[in-house]
């Protein structure tokens, strides 16, 4: 007796698909599974041996032999548990094979039979449907998020005896679509209007988020560069559905997606210690996982104190910063993580964090090039906004003059982003940073007076290539949120002013 049964193994965001084949003969009695198994994997014939005799199945002193195909492929995990049980009932006609053709199956069994969540379901369920499979029979712990995939019938199944219920009765529950699932509402950030002053710092977030681009903060302890990072997510645009869709993925893989509410509908906003190291920034071990670089995917990665971060950690990021995405190589395979975010550093400008105040700072310039050295500059050409946070004055905090709210800054923000979405909409750009050399001669063409602007600042700052093309880029934003089709004047000289910090701290 014989049968095989569907199931599905991830590697990274990659969903692998796994035939899990039966075989029960006579023979000395033996439960042995093969297939290039991992240790988790072979231990789950004594969970799949007792969960089908604590849920009132016969299971006959018979030979019975589990192969994972394809052979070649490591299998790990408890995923395959539910399929394996499954598989076994079908092999011995407890099930008519043609129940269980175009159905895949995934779930840990505990021994009396009940199937726990598994992670992964998300990406599982989404390749499921895409491979042109009907049916995917989950844990009803992680039926919600299966649900978020229209198109495919998803069962959650409390414990195995509930599968073959539903299998034998061809029974199913009714697919809800993601706009129909509950889903959290927008978390309650602080406010751009508790800030006082600084707007010079201000309209600079704005840019950056509006176009999406990278920004690094230089200013003395206490000056807000923290207190305006943090309050950059309540200016950043909704996610689109399929935005949501992308990053439950990656959170899936990882367990970390509510039970009720699995659809991330908050842009993350990860705040890195300066202690982290490559594997936790890029992602990584035996089995690759993503790092803090994906899990800010659509979102924001911030780094405080950036000076104090490791030379190699900062390094690790030019790739991600330019790629968009993670690519981890192992022997057996290569495991690939999105990564488009923004990213937002702040730091002081010396150690002891007072210079150019020269009466009070008390660093030696060896000391102060030491700690600026730490940042290099191939990495500085990548961030495309560079601004100095200078000390709050006692006015602006003795006045308390109303400030802009952040619901405000976000109405800008969202308008720019929608022209951009509709001046690019037949390319994959979807923010102004994300403009490569070909798209920024299309969109970002000078006028003769703007380009003998940028000829006099080229020289005089002594750009790069590259710098040049982001100063290009940032006065592209400038000119959205202004509502304007051509980059004017003004917009260049703008986009210039965030970049003369690197030349005040002799960078």
């Amino acid at each position: 007796m014989f049968s095989t049964i569907l199931s599905a193994a991830l590697q990274g965001l990659q969903v692998n698909f796994v035939e899990v084949e039966a075989d029960v003969s006579n023979g000395l009695p033996m439960f042995h599974l093969v297939g290039y198994l991992s240790s988790e994997v072979k231990e789950a014939g004594e969970r799949v041996r007792a969960a089908i005799r604590n849920s009132d199945f016969i299971l006959p002193s018979k030979k019975v032999i589990i192969n994972l195909s394809p052979a070649n492929m490591k299998k790990k995990g408890s995923i395959f548990d539910l399929a394996i049980a499954i598989a076994v009932l079908t092999a011995l006609e407890e099930i008519p094979k043609q129940k269980v053709q175009d159905i895949l199956f995934v779930g840990e069994l505990s021994l009396d039979g009940s199937v726990k969540g598994v992670r992964g379901i998300l990406p599982i369920v989404s390749a499921a449907y895409r491979q042109g499979y009907k049916c995917c029979v989950v844990p009803e712990e992680n039926r919600r998020e299966g649900e978020l995939v229209e198109g495919i019938q998803v069962i959650g199944v409390s414990n195995l005896r509930e599968a073959y219920t539903y299998i034998k009765s061809g029974q199913k529950h009714r697919n809800k679509t993601a706009d129909q699932l509950p889903m959290m509402g927008q978390a309650k950030y602080e406010d751009f209007a508790d800030i006082r002053g600084q707007h010079f710092i201000k309209r600079a977030v704005e840019i950056a988020v509006a176009g999406g681009h990278n920004l690094l903060m230089i200013g003395p302890p206490g000056s807000g560069k923290t207190a305006i990072a943090k309050r950059i997510p309540s200016i950043l645009p909704p996610l689109t559905t399929e935005e949501s869709i992308d990053l439950t993925m990656i959170y899936s893989i990882i367990g970390e997606v509510e039970k009720e509410h699995p659809l991330k509908v908050i842009r993350p906003f990860r705040e890195v210690h300066s202690s982290v190291t490559k594997v936790g920034m890029l992602g990584g071990g035996i089995y690759p996982n993503p790092g803090e670089i994906s899990l800010a995917h659509k979102g924001v990665l911030f780094l405080d104190e950036i000076a104090e971060f490791s030379r190699e950690v900062l390094e690790s990021l030019r790739r991600p910063l330019e790629d968009r995405e993670i690519r981890i190589v192992r022997e057996k395979g290569e495991y690939v993580f999105p990564a488009d975010f923004l990213l937002v550093a702040a730091m002081n400008p010396c150690p002891c964090g007072n210079y150019p105040d020269l009466n009070k700072c008390t660093c030696t310039t060896a000391q102060r090039q030491a700690y600026l050295g730490k940042i290099s500059q191939p990495f500085l050409e990548r961030i495309d906004i560079c601004v100095e946070v200078p000390k709050v004055q006692y006015s602006d905090l003795a006045e308390k003059l109303s400030e802009e709210s952040s619901e405000t800054i976000r109405e800008r923000i969202v308008k720019a982003r929608t022209m951009q979405k509709q001046r690019y909409i037949e390319s994959n750009i979807t923010t102004n940073a994300r403009l490569d050399m070909k798209y920024i001669d299309q969109y970002c063409m000078l006028q003769p007076a703007e380009q003998q602007v940028m000829q006099k600042a080229y020289e005089r700052l002594n750009l790069s290539a590259r710098t040049y093309h982001k100063v290009l880029v940032v006065a592209r934003t400038i000119a959205d949120l202004e509502e304007k089709e051509r980059i004017e004047e003004k917009h260049l000289l703008e986009a210039l002013s965030y970049r003369l910090t690197n030349e005040q701290y002799g960078r």
